[in-house]
């Protein structure tokens, strides 16, 4: 009997799911061993019936449900409790749902604020109004998936590299289970260290120095000046099918990590650690504007971020 998986989006942009489309081949060889019984953005499904006969929300029973992006809405809590009911397994699929993701720098502002600036201060309509009667009311803040419900297995990235999405399928396939490295994006960096920076920070608008097609002759990225998360981001975006050179996405553009993977491990403090990073190099730590925010940009949710002078 093959593997019932069910897919669904929240609060997120569909890029993850372009991350299942792009497992090519992968997926070809996965498909005989599973049966997609819902997921909305690949095929045609939706969740009040399918001519919309029905009056509440209702997925059918699977073994894996993948969830991607962050709760937002009332209607996304009821989704993922109800998915929740009905699966085995519950992956966290990308960052938004492993961990808020960029909708959750919406946590810097209460509601209030949002609908002000967009409704009001950047609409040219000085009567406008927000449509809550044809929009979803939002919850107080963006939640990451395990604030709403349990879940089995984070599956970060934005979006998780195809290869990160077909291992986690391939093994949970198999009944087996599977847990991505907590690695750093710097422990698959193949770029050449020599510990410090000693220069002021660049913007990332210039271009480093590089050597087209080797990167171990290319220095650091934080050593040449330009901010680079990956010590406080967990690694995976480099992972490959074929078990050929891992190179992480960023720096194979020869720019720095943007910390798209969230946190190495998932209680680690990545402002308190790329504070402590930076000072190894002799980086110049007052010349990086929005700490807060920039450090957590891929990760607001869990209390990491809040409107100012809020604590939680």
């Amino acid at each position: 009997m093959p593997v019932r998986i069910l897919e669904d989006w929240f609060a997120g942009c569909g890029g993850c799911e372009v991350a299942i489309a792009d497992m090519g081949e992968t997926l070809l060889q996965l498909l005989p061993q599973v049966e997609f019984v819902f997921i909305p953005v690949l095929a045609d499904a939706k969740f009040h019936g399918q001519l919309g006969e029905k009056t509440e929300i209702d997925y059918p029973p699977c073994d894996v449900a993948l969830i991607s992006g962050c709760v937002r809405t009332k209607e996304n809590i009821e989704c993922a409790k109800q998915i929740r009911q009905r699966a085995k397994i519950v992956v966290a699929l990308g960052s938004c749902a492993a961990y808020g993701g960029i909708p959750a720098l919406a946590n810097l502002s209460t509601n209030a604020q949002i609908y002000d600036v967009y409704y009001g201060q950047e609409n040219n309509n000085q009567n406008s109004q927000v449509p809550l009667l044809t929009t979803e009311e939002l919850l107080d803040r963006a939640y990451a998936l395990d604030e709403i419900i349990k879940v089995d297995l984070l599956l970060p990235g934005c979006a998780p590299a195809p290869a990160n999405i077909a291992k986690a399928l391939l093994t949970l396939v198999k009944g087996e289970a599977y847990q991505p490295a907590e690695k750093s994006v710097c422990d698959s960096c193949p770029l050449e260290r020599k510990t410090k920076w000693g220069m002021q920070a660049k913007r990332s608008l210039e271009n480093a120095k590089f050597v087209p097609g080797d990167y171990d002759k290319t220095r650091c990225l934080a050593e040449q000046g330009f901010l680079c998360l990956g010590p406080v981001t967990r690694g995976g975006c480099a992972e490959r099918l074929d078990g050929g050179k891992e190179i992480p996405g960023c720096i194979q553009a020869f720019m720095g990590c943007r910390g798209c993977y969230g946190p190495v491990h998932k209680y680690s403090n990545p402002m308190a650690g790329m504070l402590g990073a930076l000072a190894t190099v002799d980086g110049n730590i007052a010349d990086i504007p929005d700490k807060k925010a920039l450090f957590n940009r891929f990760m607001g949710a869990h209390g990491r971020l809040n409107p100012e002078g809020e604590t939680k």
